[in-house]
């Protein structure tokens, strides 16, 4: 029969507990939270849905994530980028697994330096994008442009524009159709009106973009004006975009991921917290979208624009910038959509079961210290008391 000391089973339990708290904190705890989570429901008049409430394959299944921040060469310490791109990384692939979305959105600020990392060190945030947030062929990924990947306006140029459209294959401003659904993609660090070679050129884009669509809503009603114009599905564009739209502050936004409350009476500063008016007229005004998805604050709002085009920041998805990540889910219909969030597992919550396994660490080997105290007390003892005999 086997027999264990004091010491191995101390041992055992100090392995127990540390491998388990890793396991636990490291793998386990994002299952359990994205379970939780499910695509939302939409009527069958907006498309319909499953006996197991998944939308019906009228409706795309859309995740929405944005401001992963990549930590880059120069201001990224390595334990930071181990412990949030390990987190974004297995949030990720989780999400993936569990409810597997036919395609996906990062809003922009993919990274966190391409603003002026070298061709060396843009090369290595790439080979490390693709690891964290890579997919089967079933899913699809699609990236938009932020200002920490090109910089922002006064910092952009063709270069850093290109290098980027290069890596992700895609032009910066396009449209994305699924399941006759139109997703508008929109640069919008180039959208200060300024006359910039770049920001023409965008605008270019989208006065063409927005005849397209426009003409493909006429519903097959031949004018002058759509000769030679693009056909898309006749249905309004959702719109994703780095930048929100304009509003003055954070003031109405609601919700455990809004703004701290401290900070969401600090008024935008047009242009670089938010477009400008200009600017998001025009958006409204060109494309009439009937939803606009956006980033860039790191947090969660919910803005309805002349009462009538509701518009959502995505808060971001890195531990880096909140401590309760979130993304998207989307189930979207030619006629309709709805929106649910899901949340990831908080930071705090990771700590804090480190903390608590620290602890019993520290009182099983008090524990045993003690205890080994007293059994040499009782061997002296009883030494002595043998002596004297």
């Amino acid at each position: 029969m086997l027999k264990f000391s004091g010491s191995s089973v101390v041992a055992a339990l100090l392995i127990v507990v540390v491998f388990g708290a890793f396991f636990f904190c490291e793998y386990l705890i994002y299952f359990p939270t994205i379970l939780k989570c499910a695509w939302p429901k939409q009527s069958r008049a907006r498309g319909g849905e499953g006996t197991d409430g998944r939308p019906t394959d009228s409706a795309v299944r859309a995740m929405v994530l944005s401001d992963t921040h990549l930590l880059g060469a120069v201001g990224g310490h390595w334990f930071d980028k181990l412990r949030r791109e390990w987190q974004m990384e297995r949030a990720f692939q989780t999400a993936l697994w569990l409810l597997k979305p036919e395609i996906v959105f990062i809003l922009g600020d993919i990274f966190d330096e391409g603003k002026w990392s070298s061709q060396q060190h843009w090369e290595d945030d790439v080979r490390r994008f693709h690891r964290m947030f890579r997919h089967s062929t079933d899913t699809e990924l699609v990236v938009l442009v932020g200002n920490h990947d090109i910089g922002f306006h006064y910092e952009m140029d063709w270069f850093k524009l290109q290098r980027f459209e290069k890596v992700f294959n895609a032009s910066s401003t396009r449209i994305v159709t699924k399941k006759g659904v139109n997703f508008l993609l929109v640069n919008s660090v180039a959208l200060h009106g300024d006359g910039c070679p770049i920001c023409q050129s965008v605008e270019k884009d989208l006065i063409k973009l927005s005849r397209d669509l426009n003409c493909s809503l006429q519903d097959g009603e031949e004018t002058e004006n759509c000769e030679g114009s693009q056909t898309y599905p006749p249905t309004a564009p959702i719109m994703l975009q780095h930048y929100p739209l304009y509003r003055v502050s954070d003031a109405s936004c609601t919700g455990q991921d809004a703004a701290p409350p401290e900070e969401r009476h600090l008024l935008f500063r047009e242009k670089y917290d938010v477009l400008s008016k200009e600017a998001s007229q025009r958006l409204l005004r060109w494309f009439k979208p009937r939803l606009i998805l956006s980033g860039h604050t790191h947090s969660g709002c919910e803005v309805l624009h002349d009462n009538k085009y509701p518009e959502i920041s995505v808060p971001s998805f890195s531990w880096r910038n909140r401590n309760n990540p979130s993304f998207i889910l989307a189930s979207v219909s030619p006629s309709g959509h709805s929106l649910s969030k899901c949340f990831l597992p908080e930071e705090s919550t990771v700590i804090g079961v480190y903390c608590s396994a620290g602890a019993c660490l520290l009182l099983l080997l008090l524990a045993h210290c003690l205890w080994m105290k007293r059994l040499l007390q009782l061997s002296l003892c009883l030494l002595g008391k043998h002596k004297s005999l």
